[in-house]
């Protein structure tokens, strides 16, 4: 039995996405909470940091993995069609969320680091609250956009 290049895309790009949004929902449901949570800013910023540094460096694989598979399907299976489809929403939803994480890890999170941790260590309940509404805004468009292309590559057109 042999696997189509499709197949092995769509695997892959299950997989990438699982570890990336799964990665954020554990990052927003569990660290920064625990990491609000510590009795002292420095800890808590210690912890958040350290997970978020081993996290970040592996998101960094799976945010692009999952963007070049999902452009290997759409070229492969000519899907060009379905962004200006208002049926197929989902298919311009993955696109903007990849855009939108890209930016987040590649351009944004790098910029703005040190200022978090600059605010952390004088507000940390602010700054951690701020992170965790951020986050969390990210994993419910996350969360929708990833039930849409479910529901929607069985044949569910809403």
């Amino acid at each position: 039995m042999t696997i189509d290049d499709v197949t092995l895309a769509r695997a892959l790009h299950v997989l990438a996405v699982m570890h990336w949004i799964g990665g954020v929902g554990f990052v927003t449901l569990v660290i920064l909470p625990l990491a609000a949570s510590r009795s002292s800013a420095n800890d808590g910023l210690t912890l958040f940091e350290a997970v978020e540094h081993r996290f970040a460096a592996q998101i960094r694989l799976s945010i692009p993995l999952a963007g070049a598979t999902g452009l290997w399907m759409t070229w492969r299976l000519d899907l060009w069609d379905r962004f200006a489809d208002p049926a197929y929403w989902w298919m311009a939803a993955m696109a903007g969320l990849w855009l939108a994480f890209m930016l987040m890890i590649f351009v944004l999170e790098p910029a703005l680091h040190d200022r978090f941790a600059r605010q952390a260590r004088i507000d940390p309940a602010t700054a951690f609250r701020r992170m965790g509404c951020l986050h969390a805004l990210a994993l419910v468009i996350a969360t929708l956009t990833a039930l849409g292309a479910v529901v929607g590559t069985h044949g569910v057109i809403f």
